[in-house]
């Protein structure tokens, strides 16, 4: 009687735990979703005015509008100068692999799409937050060059042109009466189309993110985020930036902006967070819609071939273009472990990567982050052993001529790096966060697409002895 009594207590206490321990799991988990309210961290946009009846006109150019709209906003046109969005420039900053701080943007650093910027102003500056920027003498200080409507105009009543100017035959009276807070359109105008062309450059920015579907990006598309929801501004000064021209981690965003660390409602997954980015199980693949460029080899330019702009262009060379991409995955706190510098002394024998993320599985502050890499093969100069600046753009550059000799004879006059008449190609690498296209949680990757024998993550690249499912926790490892 006695045994029996024990046992029925026994199973009283386990059918109670079985009963409870859901219940409480659930409230946990419930708790959890309850504290993750994204929207309660949304900024709060100013309303709009009506400048249909406030903008009269005519104008004769862009100088003209930025006039009329100094009248009412007098300090807008000082912020955005101060800006790199103007200047195309960071402040000198420190950083560990220079014994001195290095100011660096598209102004003066080369990549491995078009290249770099000087000699080639009135091409690249067509997207430039300003009119007018022909060559070195730019006048950086002069408050009429502000293009307000570039980021302000709706309805595509605006587009800019070489040098930054109108396009011919923009109403500027209608362009300057439609303006309103920056759109995904203002920015796309610009962002979409970097390194040449729709797609080509981000990987996970393109035109078809201007009205992008639910299953493209769950922010945009099933909420209509814009830009601004996330890179938040203040005074014209817009939040975010890319180690492709950036070298600290000052005025980042991030998904913590407005999501919790440990937003969900299982801890097999909150565990993740302290080694693996967001964007890693959110974008599963990037160019979804419109096929990016993964490869441009220089060395092919100038050939009478025939032309496709997803193979081959005479004026650029070829191309490798791809769609659906897995990313690749490396470790990133947030800067680039070095960047390549015009000048900086390359082996050409080697890969010369421009701008390695920075992090390792020792560093606490990286996580696990998928990045699209864009391989080239572009000039360096034989005898000096670094990579070259060509003029492509204008008169006497490689897109009229088709000298490459030429072409870095007066792009050697511009960047004052001296050229020695004998060039050859280096194979080089750059990286670019993958940030935007995230799926809806339902599409999130699964265990397995990491933890198999055919996973996505390298696990020994990244420092691990194997998948760590198998053995053990980040904290557990070392090299």
């Amino acid at each position: 009687m006695r045994n029996f009594k024990y046992i029925w207590v026994v199973g009283l206490v386990v059918t109670a735990l079985i009963i409870a321990v859901p219940i409480l799991l659930f409230a946990s988990n419930r708790d959890v979703a309850a504290a993750d309210n994204p929207r309660a961290h949304m900024p709060e946009h100013p309303i709009h005015t009506d400048h249909t009846n406030l903008i009269e006109g005519p104008f004769a150019n862009g100088s003209e509008v930025t006039v009329a709209c100094l009248e009412c906003h007098p300090d807008s046109a000082q912020q955005v100068m101060e800006t790199v969005h103007w200047t195309w420039l960071s402040e000198p900053v420190d950083v560990a692999w220079s014994d001195q701080p290095v100011a660096t943007g598209k102004a003066n650093l080369l990549n491995n799409f078009c290249i770099g910027i000087q000699s080639n102003w009135p091409g690249c500056t067509s997207c430039h937050a300003g009119y007018g920027w022909e060559d070195a003498s730019f006048d950086f200080d002069d408050e009429t060059a502000v293009d307000c409507l570039v980021c302000h105009a709706q309805g595509g009543t605006y587009a800019k042109d070489e040098a930054g100017f109108p396009a011919e035959g923009v109403d500027l009276v209608a362009a300057a009466q439609s303006v309103g807070l920056p759109t995904r359109q203002n920015c796309g105008s610009c962002h979409f189309y970097g390194g040449g062309g729709d797609a080509v450059k981000h990987g996970d920015l393109d035109s078809s993110m201007t009205f992008p579907e639910e299953d493209l990006d769950v922010h945009m598309g099933e909420y209509d985020f814009q830009c601004i929801d996330c890179h938040r501004t203040t005074d014209h000064q817009i939040s975010g930036r890319s180690i492709s021209v950036s070298v600290d981690d000052a005025n980042q965003i991030a998904c913590t902006d407005c999501h919790i660390e440990t937003p969900h409602p299982d801890d097999r997954l909150n565990a993740h967070t302290d080694a693996v980015a967001c964007q890693t199980c959110h974008i599963p693949t990037f160019a979804n819609r419109l096929d990016t460029k993964t490869y441009w080899d220089w060395s092919t330019a100038g050939n009478d071939w025939e032309e496709d702009p997803h193979e081959y262009l005479r004026i650029k060379g070829s191309f490798i273009y791809a769609g659906d991409v897995t990313p690749e995955y490396f470790w990133y706190n947030g800067v680039v472990a070095e960047r390549y510098l015009m000048g900086d002394l390359i082996d050409p024998t080697q890969i010369t990567v421009l701008n390695p993320p920075a992090g390792s599985i020792n560093d606490p502050n990286a996580l696990i982050m998928p990045f699209k890499v864009h391989r080239a093969v572009q000039p360096y100069d034989v005898v000096y052993r670094y990579l070259l600046q060509p003029k492509t753009f204008g008169e006497g550059g490689f897109w009229e001529d088709f000298d490459w000799d030429q072409a870095f004879r007066l792009a050697a006059d511009v960047t004052g790096y001296p050229y020695s008449g004998e060039y050859g190609w280096a194979r080089t690498e750059m990286f670019w966060p993958i940030t935007h296209m995230v799926a809806p949680a339902s599409r999130a990757l699964e265990c397995a697409e990491c933890h198999s024998e055919n996973g996505r993550l390298d696990w020994e690249a990244l420092g691990y002895h194997g998948d760590p499912i198998t053995w053990g926790s980040r904290e557990s490892t070392g090299n």
